[in-house]
C-alpha cells in the first residue's frame, strides 16, 4: 500500500499495531518511542524525505505533524535523530545472519548502527565461541553516539565504514565533512581499513553523469586518504551502474595523481606496542627509500597482515605485495590500500624468498631488470627480528 501526505497533516504513531486504524496513521516497532521521545523532536521518515515534528504524547502513540507532503510506502525506515535506544544489540535474525556468514566461510561482517565498544564485543564473542574469530568486522559508523564513542569503536573494530547515508540523517548536516575528516584520520593513526561510502554520485541513479558537487566530493575523500569509497544505490539500484563505476575510479585516479604522498606519522603512540614501534620505522624507511631510490616495489612477508596494514596506513606512492601462508590473511589483505595480496605456501619464509619473486616475475607484477625492497622477519635464538634488504631481481634469480 501508499499512504500520501500533504504538509500540515496531522496523524499517529502507534508502537502496538492493533491500534493503528486511521488512513494514515502508522505504527513503530520501537516499543520505547513513547517514552524516549519528546514534543517538538524531529522524527526523520525514508532516509529523510520525510520529517514528521512531534505535537503531543499519548500512552500508547504521539501525535505528528508533516514537515512536507510525500506519497510513502510501508516498512520505511525510521530515524530518531540524537536518540539513545534502548535495544538489544544483536536480535535473534542477526545471530541467524552471522551464523549464516560463519558457515559460508565469509572475509566480513558490516555492523550497521554501531553505538560503542561493547556492540562490537558482542559480536566478536560469538566469533570466538564458533572459532570464527578469522572474520573480519567492519563498524559503520551511522549517528551521534558512535561519532561521541569514535575511539572507542575504532580501537575494536578491524575496519570501519562512514556510512554518510543514516549518518547525515542523525547528525546535522553540516557537521557531516568534519566527522567524515575526523573518523578518517582516527582510521589512520591506528591503521584501520576506513571506507567512506553513499551518496558519492546519487544523482547516477537517474542520469548519466554527475553533478561538479559529487566530482569534489569524490576528489575531497581520496585527499584526505580513505583507503576506499563505495557506492551503492547508484550500483543496485541506478539506470548508469556501468557509468557510475566508470566515472568513479576516473576521479579517484586524478585525485590520487595530485595527493600529498609525504610520509606524515600520524600514528597514536597509544595504539603501537614497542614491537609495533620498531616495524613501523622499518616499514617506513623502506618506503622512503622506495619512493625516492624510484625501486619498482615493496615485498612484504606476513602472517597475520599487521605489517601489511601499517604500510597501507602510510598511503604509499609505490607498489606493495603481502606475501602470506595465511589464506585469510590474503582475502583480507586484499582490501588494503596499495597493497597487492599474494598467497603462497611456505614453512620459513627465507627458504621461499627465490620462488616468491619467481612467481611474481611470471604473474607480471614485478620484470627481472626490476630492484625491490624486502621487509620480513628472521628468527635468530628463538627471535624474530625485522629486516629490510634491497634486491635486484636479476642478481637473486639470474
Amino acid at each position: 500500500w501508499t499512504k500520501i501526505y500533504k504538509k500540515w497533516d496531522n496523524f499517529n504513531i502507534y508502537i502496538d499495531a492493533s491500534k493503528v486504524t486511521g488512513e494514515q496513521d502508522q505504527f513503530c516497532d520501537y516499543p520505547y518511542l513513547v517514552e524516549d521521545i519528546n514534543v517538538g523532536d524531529i522524527i526523520r521518515i525514508e532516509s529523510g524525505l520525510f520529517d514528521v515534528i512531534v505535537k503531543e504524547k499519548q500512552s500508547d502513540h504521539v501525535l505528528v505533524e508533516a514537515m512536507h507532503s510525500i506519497w510513502i510506502k510501508q516498512r520505511r525506515h525510521i530515524n530518531l535523530p540524537g536518540m539513545k535506544l534502548r535495544m538489544p544489540w544483536l536480535i535473534e535474525q542477526d545471530k541467524k545472519d552471522v551464523l549464516f556468514a560463519i558457515e559460508n566461510d565469509f572475509d566480513f561482517i558490516a555492523m550497521s548502527f554501531v553505538r560503542n565498544k561493547a556492540n562490537i564485543q558482542e559480536l566478536r564473542t560469538i566469533l570466538k565461541e564458533k572459532n570464527a574469530e578469522n572474520i573480519q568486522i567492519i563498524s559503520k559508523i551511522e549517528n551521534q553516539e558512535a561519532i561521541d564513542n569514535l575511539t572507542e569503536i575504532v580501537d575494536e573494530s578491524d575496519w570501519v565504514m562512514v556510512a554518510r547515508g543514516d549518518l547525515w540523517i542523525e547528525v546535522p548536516i553540516e557537521d557531516l565533512p568534519i566527522y567524515q575528516r575526523q573518523i578518517v584520520k582516527a582510521c589512520g593513526a591506528r591503521w584501520k581499513f576506513v571506507i567512506v561510502a553513499t551518496h558519492l554520485l546519487e544523482t547516477m541513479i537517474e542520469n548519466p553523469f554527475p553533478t561538479r558537487a559529487e566530482v569534489s566530493d569524490i576528489f575531497n575523500a581520496v585527499q584526505q586518504k580513505a583507503d576506499a569509497l563505495m557506492l551503492s544505490g547508484e550500483t543496485t539500484i541506478g539506470k548508469y551502474p556501468i557509468q557510475a563505476a566508470e566515472m568513479m575510479k576516473s576521479v579517484i585516479k586524478k585525485s590520487e595523481s595530485v595527493r600529498d604522498y609525504s610520509k606524515h606519522d600520524d600514528f597514536e603512540a597509544a595504539w603501537c606496542t614497542s614491537r609495533d614501534i620498531e616495524k613501523k620505522y622499518l616499514i617506513r624507511s623502506a618506503i622512503a627509500i622506495a619512493e625516492s631510490s624510484w625501486l619498482n616495489a615493496i615485498v612484504i612477508f606476513t602472517k597475520h597482515g599487521r605489517l601489511a596494514k601499517m604500510a597501507a596506513a602510510f598511503k604509499p606512492n609505490v607498489r606493495i605485495f603481502a606475501i602470506t601462508n595465511n589464506k585469510k590473511t590474503f582475502t583480507n589483505t586484499t582490501l588494503l590500500f596499495g597493497v597487492t595480496s599474494r598467497y603462497l605456501e611456505y614453512e620459513d619464509h627465507s627458504a621461499v624468498l627465490e620462488d616468491a619473486l619467481k612467481k611474481m616475475i611470471e604473474a607480471g607484477d614485478v620484470a627481472i631488470t626490476d630492484r625491490v625492497i624486502v621487509v620480513t622477519d628472521f628468527k635468530k635464538w628463538d627471535k624474530e627480528i625485522p629486516s629490510l634488504d634491497i634486491i635486484t631481481l636479476q642478481d637473486l634469480i639470474g
